[in-house]
């Protein structure tokens, strides 16, 4: 993969506080990017407060899904460092539920985590995007996206939305020198994923940092020509 630090420039994370969200982050700060790391949650675990400190920011307690808390969020980053350069979208969550005996309710509830939150961050975080010359949108979708299986019909739906959001404004802003791109990863390798399923070979699930890896290079420069691509990130599963 190319040489892909770049000093001085402005990255927000959604999710940040969580495993995935962090991992990003820290693959972000390593490659030389300051990082605005947001989350619904208040305050972020201990581990994240003490590695990111100054040039970074965090900024919890924002409700992804409120238009106005987003845009606040997003204005506060951006004066913070006077500008923003990308937005990755990891917010979401994952239910796992057969429709014959659920509820309607899971799908709203899955839709609102994993696509609304996506659509409410890019529209609060365009405005300074279109400021800089060259912006970046990165989703995380999700490989069930592609093929739903029993009880993932709710959480695939709304991955799915996330995909048709990132083609659709990839298009939008093709002319705008903004990229937009997914990535769909398979079954991630976190300490809860282990826990709910202690049978599998986790050696064959992806690692945080390897996605991580990708999203920061779909960030860099070198990925400027690529924009609407749904990436499957999968590991060996």
């Amino acid at each position: 993969m190319p040489h892909i630090e770049q000093t001085g420039r402005v990255v927000v994370v959604t999710g940040a506080f969580g495993v995935l969200g962090s991992a990003v982050a820290r693959a972000f700060a390593a490659a030389g990017w300051r990082v605005v790391l947001l989350d619904l949650a208040t305050s972020p675990p201990a581990v994240v407060s003490e590695e990111f400190g100054e040039p970074h920011f965090l900024l919890g307690g924002v409700d992804l899904t409120d238009q106005s808390a987003a845009r606040k969020a997003m204005a506060s980053a951006a004066m913070r460092f006077g500008r923003i350069d990308a937005l990755v979208n990891v917010a979401g969550g994952f239910l796992w539920q057969a429709l014959e005996n659920g509820d309607a309710d899971t799908w709203d509830q899955l839709y609102s985590m994993n696509l609304r939150t996506a659509v409410v961050s890019c529209i609060a975080a365009l405005p300074a995007l279109r400021e800089q010359a060259s912006g970046r949108i990165i989703n995380v979708g999700a490989r069930a996206a592609l093929h739903a299986t029993a009880g993932m019909g709710a959480y695939a739906a709304s991955k799915s939305g996330v995909q048709r959001l990132t083609e659709a404004l990839a298009e939008e802003l093709r002319d705008q020198s903004i990229t937009v791109n997914a990535i769909l990863p398979g079954i991630i390798d976190t300490p809860r994923n282990r826990t709910d399923m202690p049978d599998a070979d986790f050696t064959r699930w992806v690692s945080p940092e390897a996605i991580a890896a990708v999203i920061v290079f779909l960030a860099s420069d070198a990925a400027a020509a690529v924009t609407g691509a749904a990436i499957p990130v999968t590991g060996r599963g």
